[in-house]
């Protein structure tokens, strides 16, 4: 069993304190009492620590709404976001059919397409769409579903493509040969196999849909209630004085569901980006 370098470990010890340093600096601005924050003083502890931003935050500021609303575009978007990549993936990996390769590409391609240029045309098509079915029309969360899961899936769908494309085929002739159905096929024995990659694509998706502020500045135009946490945080920044101890403690009660998701998916997650990169 080979030894680690030094070099390597000291290389990963500072990356990963660079890392947890701005996390830990908000969660300590979090807890310092408002003049301590505004002190020029800079300390990398605090005398008195507080949760009155915390408690503020939680009684005041319609937290608790936009809160669920970010939760529930989130998770809208993880579930549909998985099931539709795993259907897309077996599609353009067990059949043949025209113009596939062109399809993949276009897979590509969309991931390289900035979202600040695709914004405003998102913008009209959701307008319109919404004139023809309101559940998805500006100013509902369905529109934030929408958007989301058009950006993730592309990403989704490639990568679930390597995982659906490692799991022999014969196991699949097998079980139909002894009388299985297709749907019973992918969703009993594809479906388990690849269960780490769908792991992998649903933290992209859920962060990517969790601190979204464009799209929420963009297609939640007078729906106060229908606001999610990242666009919700404005309410802190005033012209006269911004409360940064408010901002601070919203910051970091966002990051807590973060966490608890990657906590509870960690393992799969590893398998799931280590099966990603297999030949």
């Amino acid at each position: 069993m080979s030894r680690p370098r030094p070099l390597a470990s000291a290389v990963a010890v500072v990356a990963a304190l660079a890392t947890l340093f701005p996390i830990y600096w908000m969660v300590l601005s979090a807890l310092k009492p408002a003049g301590e924050i505004q002190s020029l003083q800079v300390r990398p502890w605090t005398l008195a620590p507080t949760l009155e931003h915390f408690r503020r935050v939680l009684t005041g500021e319609d937290f608790g709404r936009y809160l669920l609303n970010s939760l529930g575009v989130a998770l809208a978007v993880v579930a549909l976001s998985a099931v539709t990549a795993f259907l897309a993936a077996v599609a353009v990996t067990r059949f043949r059919f025209r113009f596939r390769t062109t399809v993949l590409i276009m897979f590509l391609v969309a991931q390289m397409v900035p979202v600040e240029a695709l914004t405003i045309p998102l913008f009209f098509l959701v307008r319109d769409l919404g004139a023809v079915v309101p559940a998805v029309g500006l100013n509902t969360l369905g529109s934030l579903v929408l958007v989301h899961l058009a950006f993730s899936l592309p990403f989704a769908i490639w990568m679930m493509r390597g995982f659906v494309a490692a799991v022999p085929e014969a196991l699949e002739e097998a079980a139909m040969i002894d009388g299985a159905s297709r749907p019973v096929v992918l969703w009993r024995i594809l479906f388990p196999l690849v269960a780490p990659g769908l792991v992998a694509t649903s933290v992209f998706s859920f962060i990517t849909a969790w601190n979204d502020f464009v799209f929420a500045r963009t297609f939640i135009i007078s729906a106060q209630e229908n606001q999610t946490l990242p666009a919700a945080l404005l309410v802190f920044f005033k012209p006269d004085e911004s409360d940064w101890g408010g901002i601070m403690a919203a910051s970091t009660l966002m990051t807590v569901p973060v966490l608890v998701f990657f906590v509870a998916v960690q393992r799969r997650l590893v398998a799931g980006l280590g099966g990603a990169v297999k030949d």
